[in-house]
C-alpha cells in the first residue's frame, strides 16, 4: 500500500523534474505526432465522440469510425435528435455500446441543461453522462486550455517508470497517487499538448511491451530506465483465465427470405442490438437438436431441415467463443410454446432476448439497425452483411 511518506517523495520528484519533462516532451509531440482527425480540432464535442470511441479501442480501428460518425452526428443537437437505432448502427462494430448510449445521453444533458452549448468548465463537464475524470481532464485541457491533469493506462504506465513506483497501479491509493503526479507535472501554460503527449509516448514509446528507450525524448528522466528494468513498472495485473465458449446460432427465414433475429435484453450485455438466437452448448452436444428444441420452446417456431452453413470466431473480452451457423426453413405451424430447455447464456454471451422474442427483418432493413459483431460474422456467412460491412 503507498504510504503518505512515499506519495509525498515521488510528488516533491515529480515537481523538481517538471520543468525539463514539460519541455522535452511537448518539443517530441511537435515533431512525432501521429496525424489523428480529432486532432485538427479543439471542438469539445468532437474530443468527447473520440474519447469515448478510444475506450478500450485501437486508434486504427476507431479513425474511420471518428469520420464517418462526425459526418452523420457533426453536433450534439444532432446527435441528441437521432433515434437510438441509428446511433447504434453508426457504432455497429466497434462494441462495448454502452459507449454510445453514454455519448448519446451527453448530448441530452448538453441539449436540454446546456441550451445545446458544451460546458466549459471541468466540474461541469464531469457531470456528463458517461463522462468520467479521465475524459474530463482530455476535453478540458484540450478543448479549453485548462491546466487539470489526466490519466488512462497509457500515462499511468509511463508515470510508473518514470518514477519507479511499485504496487498495484489499479488500486484506489495507487490511482490517487497517479493523479496527485499527474496534477503536479501538468504544465498550466499548455496542458493540452501535454496530457496528449504524455498519452502518446505511452502509446507510441513506452510501450507494455519492449518499451523504446532509445528514442524516448526524456529517457534520462526515467527511473526506470536507471534500473535497467522498465518493463518491471507497472507491475503485470493478472491476466482472467481464457473461457472457451461454444455458441450455436440459429439462420431461420420465412417464406419471404427475411431472416429471424431477436434484439438483446435491457441490463445484458449488448443490450439493444440485433442478434440471432442462439444457445450456448457443451462441446457434446448436438447442436442442430438443442437449436430446434429452444426454437420450439422459446420463440414457439417449427425450425426445420437444420443445416450447418458455417463456423466462426470471436472474442469478448476473455471469452474465445467458437461460433456455430445453422440455417433452417420455418415450418408451417407452430408448436406451444413451453418451459425452456435450458438456460441459454449461462455466460450472458448469447443473446437473451427481449419482450418482442423473434422478429422477421427484411435484411435491407438492417443497414440501419445496430447489429452485434458477433452475429454480423454469423450474418455474412448466410449472406446477409450489413451497413458496416456492405
Amino acid at each position: 500500500m503507498t504510504t503518505t511518506s512515499a506519495t509525498d517523495d515521488v510528488l516533491a520528484r515529480a515537481r523538481q523534474r517538471a520543468t525539463p519533462l514539460r519541455r522535452a516532451l511537448i518539443a517530441w509531440f511537435a515533431r512525432e505526432q501521429r496525424e489523428l482527425p480529432w486532432r485538427a480540432t479543439r471542438d469539445p464535442y468532437a474530443i468527447l465522440v473520440s474519447e469515448l470511441m478510444l475506450q478500450q479501442t485501437r486508434v486504427d480501428v476507431v479513425i474511420p469510425y471518428f469520420e464517418r460518425f462526425m459526418q452523420r452526428f457533426p453536433d450534439a443537437r444532432t446527435l441528441a435528435a437521432a433515434p437510438e437505432a441509428a446511433v447504434l448502427a453508426a457504432w455497429s462494430g466497434l462494441g462495448y455500446y454502452r459507449r454510445a448510449r453514454f455519448l448519446q445521453a451527453a448530448a441530452h444533458a448538453i441539449v436540454d441543461e446546456h441550451r445545446g452549448a458544451f460546458p466549459r468548465s471541468h466540474d461541469a463537464i464531469l457531470t456528463l453522462p458517461g463522462v468520467g475524470p479521465y475524459t474530463a481532464g482530455a476535453i478540458a485541457s484540450i478543448a479549453f486550455g485548462l491546466p487539470v491533469p489526466l490519466v488512462d493506462g497509457n500515462v499511468a504506465r509511463v508515470l510508473a517508470r518514470w518514477f519507479a513506483l511499485d504496487g498495484d497501479q489499479r488500486s484506489s491509493a495507487d490511482q490517487k497517487r497517479l493523479w496527485a503526479i499527474a496534477d503536479a507535472l501538468v504544465d498550466a501554460a499548455n496542458p493540452g499538448d501535454f496530457n496528449q503527449s504524455l498519452m502518446e509516448l505511452g502509446a507510441c514509446i513506452c510501450t507494455p511491451r519492449a518499451p523504446r528507450c532509445s528514442s524516448c525524448p526524456v529517457a534520462r528522466e526515467c527511473d526506470a530506465k536507471k534500473l535497467g528494468d522498465p518493463e518491471r513498472f507497472p507491475a503485470a495485473k493478472p491476466r482472467k483465465a481464457t473461457i472457451d465458449v461454444r455458441l450455436a446460432v440459429l439462420a431461420v427465414f420465412d417464406a419471404k427470405r427475411r431472416i429471424g433475429l431477436v434484439r438483446r435484453a435491457a441490463g445484458t450485455r449488448m443490450e439493444g442490438m440485433l442478434d440471432l438466437p442462439g444457445l450456448e452448448i457443451a462441446a457434446d452436444d448436438d447442436a442442430a437438436s438443442e437449436l430446434a428444441r429452444h426454437a420450439r420452446s422459446a420463440f414457439r417456431i417449427d425450425a426445420r431441415t437444420l443445416e450447418l452453413a458455417g463456423r466462426a470466431r470471436h472474442t469478448i473480452t476473455h471469452h474465445r467463443i467458437a461460433i456455430e451457423v445453422w440455417t433452417a426453413t420455418l415450418g408451417n405451424g407452430t408448436s406451444a410454446k413451453g418451459s425452456s430447455v435450458r438456460e441459454p447464456a449461462p455466460l450472458g454471451i448469447a443473446a437473451r432476448p427481449d419482450a418482442a422474442g423473434l422478429t422477421f427483418w427484411d435484411p435491407a432493413r438492417l443497414r440501419a439497425e445496430g447489429v452485434a459483431n458477433l452475429a454480423g460474422k454469423a450474418l455474412r456467412i448466410v449472406g446477409i452483411a450489413h451497413a458496416r460491412h456492405a
